[in-house]
């Protein structure tokens, strides 16, 4: 009986190594205004609500299992929870990334703001987006298709299967490839606006060399900047839930 409860007991912690590697690196989840205790509880909650699903499959890897043996399996679920964190946290990231050339576009970048999501402080504009966009995550329920995926990760992922870093890697890179090409498409508004915008007033500059225009054109560029924003912000936020709720359900 003893040893029938040590396995239990094992192979729910296999299950908390996984989820919790995930939901500390996840977006929404990892956030700074998120305490640790908070994160750990959702860990430990989801672990216990999961395990009667998963002991069948993990309790065979455990029993009579040697130190190392089990000290591969926790590394490996470590490692694969890490890749599904980091798999949709490089898309806020990349967002956050775009956001804050987006911002130097618009004549934003030297205007200090308060850090909402980090610690580091950024361009007003881009906690304000991505303050906008960690609240849809929750509103549009993507944290369910979160640990939707981490269930169906066990389909993926077998445990006790050697995940190699290369796989890892891969995962990553393609990943990181998808976040960019997502919000390169969604902020290339703002680059198209700073190009026409800085070659304007540079040839208006080059015609009238006695007028600062640089120091003239600051407050138009800034207003055209706010006017696009206020145009396409929806289409903005729209187009990247939709890119990471393709992800997530994939």
């Amino acid at each position: 009986m003893i040893g029938g409860l040590t396995d239990n007991v094992l192979a729910t912690f296999i299950v908390f190594c996984r989820i919790g590697a995930c939901l500390m690196l996840v977006p929404g989840y990892s956030s700074v205004n998120v305490p640790p205790q908070i994160r750990l509880f959702v860990a430990l909650v989801t672990t216990f609500a999961l395990t009667p699903i998963l002991i069948a499959i993990l309790k065979p890897l455990v029993d009579g299992a040697s130190p190392l043996t089990l000290a591969l399996l926790i590394g490996t679920e470590l490692l694969v929870g890490s890749v599904i964190g980091l798999g949709g946290r490089v898309f806020f990231l990349a967002l956050q990334t775009m956001l804050t050339v987006m911002a130097s576009a618009i004549g934003l970048s030297s205007i200090p703001g308060t850090p909402v999501g980090d610690t580091d402080p950024a361009p007003p504009v881009v906690p304000l987006i991505m303050a906008a966009v960690t609240t849809l995550f929750f509103l549009t329920d993507q944290h369910w298709q979160v640990l939707r995926g981490l269930m169906n990760s066990y389909d993926v992922w077998h445990p006790g299967e050697k995940l190699t870093s290369e796989m890892a890697l891969n995962q990553l890179v393609s990943r990181l490839a998808d976040a960019f090409v997502l919000t390169l498409r969604i902020t290339s508004p703002f680059i198209v606006y700073s190009v026409i915008v800085n070659f304007s007033v540079g040839l208006i500059n080059k015609l009238t060399p006695a007028i600062p225009v640089y120091f003239v054109s600051v407050p138009f560029v800034l207003f055209g900047g706010f006017l696009l924003l206020y145009l396409t912000s929806d289409e903005l936020l729209a187009q990247f839930m939709l890119g990471l709720s393709s992800w997530l359900a994939g």
